[in-house]
């Protein structure tokens, strides 16, 4: 299989995702995305956790990891580095909020070519807006790569200029949460802070691994309530996630860094 974009539905190439399914009508399921290299996940057993957490947050029975990894080896090829995303909904259920008592969950595996990122990414840093659309406030679901993502797909609309390559979005009391697509980290002096997700937002897989290194940098990391003021007075911004790992902020609105090393240092750790 070596086409563009492939996919497997339930593990068949011929299936089609039924009008009745829940996570069409409903958003009712979760969602990763994460590179494979080899046909084989990277950082698989936190992705898969992350899925099993989510699934579990929202009374979804996840497939077994077994079974998504022969899927993943089924559809992805030996050396290629591409893009899985794998969305469980609940299944089939008839008209109505109510879930069903018994319900199939549907599996969805789509490959995609991995993105080619501007060098000057990685070197010199990127720009981000400051998104006009709020993140309202659902504890429930706080943390969650669920489907419901109109905030996000919103946010990412307002700005159309190609030198912004993200948006920092706020939530309905004005404080940071994340990107539309990543998140987000500033160090103020010795310290590396990422907003509390407790309320909004998705906590991705790169945001915990960074928590858990930063250490190694000789920074603390800790979760926390930013203002957008402390985003923009902080000593060093970066953005994260699976995909192209971290990238420096040279720039927010009218606030600009000059190049620093945390990206770089991050980066570096990562990869071991």
């Amino acid at each position: 299989m070596n086409r563009q974009h492939t996919y497997l539905i339930n593990g068949g190439v011929d299936d089609a995702i039924s009008p009745l399914d829940r996570g069409l009508s409903y958003g009712d399921g979760v969602f990763r995305t994460f590179k494979v290299v080899d046909c084989l996940p990277v950082n698989w057993p936190i992705q898969y956790q992350k899925l099993v957490s989510d699934c579990g947050a929202i009374g979804i029975v996840c497939p077994s990891a077994e079974l998504l990894m022969a899927e993943i080896q089924m559809l992805f090829d030996l050396d290629e580095t591409a893009v899985a995303k794998i969305i469980i909904t609940r299944g089939l259920g008839e008209r109505g909020y109510a879930p069903p008592a018994v319900t199939a969950p549907t599996r969805i595996l789509i490959k995609s070519q991995m993105p080619v990122y501007p060098a000057s990414h990685f070197q010199d840093g990127v720009a981000l807006y400051t998104c006009r659309t709020p993140v309202a406030h659902q504890p429930m679901l706080a943390g969650i790569k669920h489907l419901n993502r109109l905030e996000n797909v919103l946010a990412r609309a307002e700005c159309r200029d190609p030198s912004f390559i993200d948006g920092v979005m706020m939530d309905i009391d004005g404080h940071v949460i994340e990107c539309t697509s990543a998140n987000l980290f500033v160090r103020i002096g010795s310290h590396l802070y990422t907003p509390d997700l407790s309320k909004a937002g998705v906590a991705g897989v790169t945001r915990q691994r960074i928590l858990d290194i930063a250490h190694y940098l000789h920074l603390s990391s800790e979760i926390k309530v930013l203002e957008l003021q402390e985003v923009l007075s902080g000593d060093e911004v970066v953005i994260c996630n699976s995909l192209y790992g971290v990238w420096q902020v040279r720039r927010i609105a009218e606030q600009v860094w000059p190049i620093g090393k945390l990206a770089s240092e991050l980066r570096e750790l990562l990869r071991l």
